[in-house]
């Protein structure tokens, strides 16, 4: 597909999303205050003006550049099975200079781990979900056990969860393996938190069945980042010095159809979660989750379900809103890029994608209506 022909959709979309939203806004000001009339008859007397500004931009899909336009499009993996589990194949960078030191790069069966020797937690943990994955499922055998590749001084223990009154809570969860060598790998203490036993038995269990639900029923991939948020000045410990996360978090991206979302619930048993964007999660996170997504992307907001009973076959998962406070994660060079998968990777590096690749009509489509509604959004907050 040409930029030229991925401007032409741009424009036309464009203004067929815009002119919907003015027609609804005009309804609504009908029902609101004069101050509200106001604004919306603004919008409707300067619509022509506003076209003009998006044909203008509608070479907002050339001017966006090659390296955007491929950031978007899902290719399939040349480094193996460890990079598979990350989004073209790019782990999540850590921004924060602090959070790099004592830090892991542990590739397991079907999931990957970013470990802390500070906190003696993952910072995330990262996984690609498919409905061939999620079609197998095996009888749950725990087999908590520490990870031997981390240094004892660094190493989180069995000994540290005893009597703590915090449950040992998986990242990437048990219920995504489908074979005994990941399901192991699933209840290495590297890829647990300190998690309150309600949060863990209850909120976070229906957001996992949730994404899972989400890849079966509506037959999506999914690539997933899970981890703790450390957000007090103050943190609690376990053990040996456990750190316990006040919050935990999971991000979604599903590529093929542009959906992105993310949770955020406070680890206490308050039994509480929000749905917010990844840009909302990275500013307080200090990493990139999500490497080749663009800022325009991670500031995109859709109605993540949080129970599998939300998630319906033919019910697609609906666009909420546009973050436009969070401070989203700076964009990522080559080279840290690179670096982060030589540490997953055993040398391979990351090629060069020159050219835009061919896409399919579904991708294609997902493509532009991300352009757009990324577009229309940012016009609409500058006319507020």
């Amino acid at each position: 597909m040409s930029f030229l022909a991925l401007s032409q959709y741009t424009v036309e979309y464009g203004i067929a999303k815009l002119r919907i939203h003015i027609d609804f806004d005009l309804v609504m000001a009908k029902k609101t205050t004069k101050k509200s009339k106001t604004q919306f008859a603004f919008l409707s007397q300067n619509f022509g003006k506003i076209v003009l500004a998006l044909i203008a931009t509608g070479s907002f899909a050339i001017a966006f550049g090659n390296e955007k336009i491929s950031k978007l499009i899902p290719l399939p993996s040349s480094h193996g099975a460890c990079l598979e589990q990350f989004y073209r194949d790019v782990p999540p960078l850590l921004t924060k200079e602090s959070l790099k030191k004592d830090s892991y790069a542990l590739c397991f069966n079907d999931f990957n781990v970013m470990y802390s020797g500070i906190s003696k937690t993952p910072l995330w943990s990262a996984e690609y979900l498919t409905p061939d994955r999620l079609s197998i499922k095996i009888k749950r055998e725990d087999s908590f056990h520490e990870e031997t590749r981390v240094p004892l001084a660094h190493r989180a223990l069995l000994a540290d969860y005893r009597g703590s009154g915090y449950d040992r809570g998986h990242m990437a969860p048990n219920g995504d393996m489908n074979n005994t060598a990941a399901q192991h790998d699933s209840f290495s203490l590297a890829n647990m938190v300190p998690q309150s036993p309600k949060n863990n038995q209850e909120v976070w269990r229906k957001l996992e069945e949730a994404v899972r639900s989400i890849v079966t029923k509506q037959h999506k991939d999914a690539y997933v980042v899970t981890g703790p948020i450390f957000e007090a000045k103050r943190l609690k410990t376990i053990g040996s010095g456990v750190i316990v996360p006040t919050a935990v978090y999971k991000a979604v991206y599903l590529p093929k159809q542009g959906i992105i979302g993310a949770y955020y619930a406070p680890n206490n048993d308050s039994l509480q979660v929000k749905v917010v964007s990844i840009c909302y999660l990275e500013e307080k996170l200090g990493i990139n989750l999500f490497p080749q997504l663009t800022e325009q992307q991670k500031r995109n907001v859709y109605q993540m379900p949080t129970s599998a009973q939300q998630v319906k076959a033919n019910k697609e998962i609906s666009y909420v809103s546009w973050d436009r406070q969070s401070q989203c994660a700076e964009e990522a060079t080559t080279a840290s890029i690179q670096a982060q998968q030589q540490q997953f990777s055993s040398g391979k590096t990351q090629t060069d994608d020159t050219n835009l690749p061919q896409i399919d009509e579904e991708t294609k489509q997902a493509l532009i209506k991300q352009l757009i509604d990324a577009l229309v959004q940012y016009f609409l907050q500058l006319l507020r």
